[in-house]
């Protein structure tokens, strides 16, 4: 009994050493960031600044609002500073159960991950936020009768929540890169699967975007044409099947 729970045990621990080292490699870019947290709330808040009527800006209503908005900006910005060590915990902890040659994607993983996520948080804040906003600002103060004030803590939740979502979906191409490594798909299944997918990034884009249809379409779009390329990886560098039975099963019947 012993020989069967001690790899379960090692494999606890070696999980927990890896979340360990993650935490406190956020916890470091948490303070890190938390000295310039009035910095950057004001730089991920320049989209909706910008899309605010002339002479209005963005408040706080209560009086710890500030403070734990700066907390949250400095802990998002932590995250993304961190990602590198992250991924690299990851890997280290799916490495020993792959083969020696799917190990030396260890660099190319951990590269590969922070610039899809990075590209998709950056995607997301440059071209869908100001487009974004700007639509819903408009369209709540259209009729000349609301005027528009937004707290800041709000608009830290939606748009963290939006950036996590950009740079979860171009995690994309990642993932499934890995899963066509391992065999558990391929560029066949994914492209008879098209329609599926198609049906989740909408599904996925009303949970996670504000209810309306462009905020949806900025987060679907990319998600379906993500996917267009992970099927092209999966065909480049999924796991090859080598029909060998077929070949050897005549060469075994001739007399």
């Amino acid at each position: 009994m012993s020989e069967d729970r001690m790899p379960l045990i090692s494999h606890l621990e070696e999980l927990r050493r890896k979340l360990i080292i993650s935490a406190v490699s956020w916890l470091v870019a948490f303070l890190a960031c938390y000295s310039y947290a009035e910095q950057l709330f004001a730089l991920i808040a320049e989209p909706v600044r910008l899309a605010l009527p002339e002479g209005t800006s963005l408040v706080f209503i209560t009086a710890t609002e500030p403070f734990f908005t700066y907390l949250k900006i400095a802990a998002l910005a932590g995250l993304l500073i961190a990602l590198p060590v992250i991924f690299w915990q990851i890997w280290s902890f799916v490495a020993p159960g792959l083969y020696k040659k799917e190990k030396r994607y260890v660099i190319p993983f951990v590269m590969a991950s922070t610039l899809c996520f990075a590209s998709g948080t950056f995607f997301g804040f440059s071209f869908v936020f100001p487009m974004v906003f700007k639509v819903l600002i408009e369209f709540g103060t259209g009729g000349g009768e609301l005027s528009a004030m937004l707290s800041m803590g709000s608009y830290l939740s939606l748009s963290s929540k939006l950036l996590l979502a950009f740079g979860l979906v171009f995690e994309l191409p990642v993932v499934i890169f890995f899963l066509a490594r391992l065999g558990i798909v391929d560029h066949k299944m994914l492209a008879r699967n098209r329609k599926f997918a198609l049906l989740a990034a909408f599904l996925i884009g009303a949970m996670l975007t504000p209810p309306d249809v462009f905020s949806q379409a900025a987060l679907a779009i990319p998600f379906i044409v993500l996917y267009e390329v992970g099927i092209i990886v999966a065909r480049l560098f999924g796991k090859r099947r080598e029909p060998v039975e077929d070949e050897e099963e005549p060469a075994e019947k001739q007399p």
